[in-house]
């Protein structure tokens, strides 16, 4: 069994990470087979007689003012929600894990470099960023959305590694490496890097929440994933005209929003018990 799985499995093992797993797999799985059994989420039936039904049997979360279907774009907004949380997440970290890493084993001025940029950037705050990015870019594409979202939000994680690094780097297994004629790149990667491992995992999990947050801030401000693509944020916004004669347009993708950064922070909470058994 690897290492990361041998996490998941502890993970298993206590309650909040039991539920919030099972919770995460669970908005997967909907956001996924949702177009095997759900209606186009771009389809707009009947504008006129179709609009702003409120939930029924025919359609469980009720239409919003053009008659589409709030389910089917609730499950439209999973997938492109946690997609660019998945993908920025991932980003991030790779480039939080090596900055951090090199940071921490090299040491002297190249470690004193590194870490003055992450200070800089972590005095800015990343909404403020964010904000300039996208308000200079009239409509930007997705993919570009995820590049900013990723590429400014590594600063935490490399201090994260480099903190572990810093600890690691003196142990016996290290030296021994290097006494052996281990190059610097085998010992940073192949020895030092698995050993991070747990913290990052734990780190980059809550980062998963904190990115569909972020999303969701954006697309209600227009910022983010523009229309037509369903986003949860998106869909707050476009039901708060109506949000006192059709509250489902708006309430639906925020009790979407609620369940999916709970459950990942359960998770996470799962995972950080598992790392440090004596803190669960």
């Amino acid at each position: 069994m690897s290492e990361r799985q041998s996490y998941f499995r502890a993970a298993l093992g206590t309650p909040g990470g039991r539920a919030g797993m099972l919770a995460v797999g669970a908005i997967v799985l909907f956001g996924i087979a949702a177009p095997l059994f759900l209606p186009d989420p771009a389809a707009q039936p009947d504008i006129v007689g179709g609009a702003l039904q409120p939930p029924s049997a025919l359609a469980p979360f009720g239409t919003d003012d053009l008659s589409r279907d709030v389910l089917a774009r609730v499950a439209a907004g999973a997938r492109v929600s946690i997609a660019v949380a998945a993908i920025a997440v991932a980003l991030s970290a790779t480039l939080g894990t090596l900055i951090g890493i090199v940071a921490g084993y090299a040491g002297g001025a190249v470690d004193a470099l590194l870490m003055r940029v992450v200070d800089g950037a972590l005095a800015v705050p990343r909404l403020f960023i964010l904000l300039l990015l996208l308000a200079a870019w009239e409509r930007m594409p997705l993919a570009a959305l995820i590049l900013i979202i990723g590429i400014t939000g590594w600063f935490g994680t490399s201090r994260l590694v480099r903190a572990e690094v810093l600890r690691l780097r003196e142990a016996d297994f290290v030296r021994a490496a290097e006494a052996l004629g281990a190059r610097p790149g085998r010992v940073m990667f192949r020895h030092l890097l698995p050993n991070t491992f747990g913290p990052l995992l734990v780190a980059a999990t809550l980062a998963v929440g904190d990115v569909i947050l972020l999303e969701a801030g954006l697309s209600f401000l227009g910022l983010g994933v523009r229309p037509p693509t369903p986003s949860w944020g998106g869909m707050i916004y476009d039901g708060r005209a109506v949000l006192t004669t059709a509250p489902w347009v708006s309430i639906f993708p925020g009790l979407a929003i609620i369940a999916t950064v709970l459950s990942v922070n359960l998770l996470a909470g799962g995972l950080r018990a598992a790392l440090n058994p004596r803190e669960a």
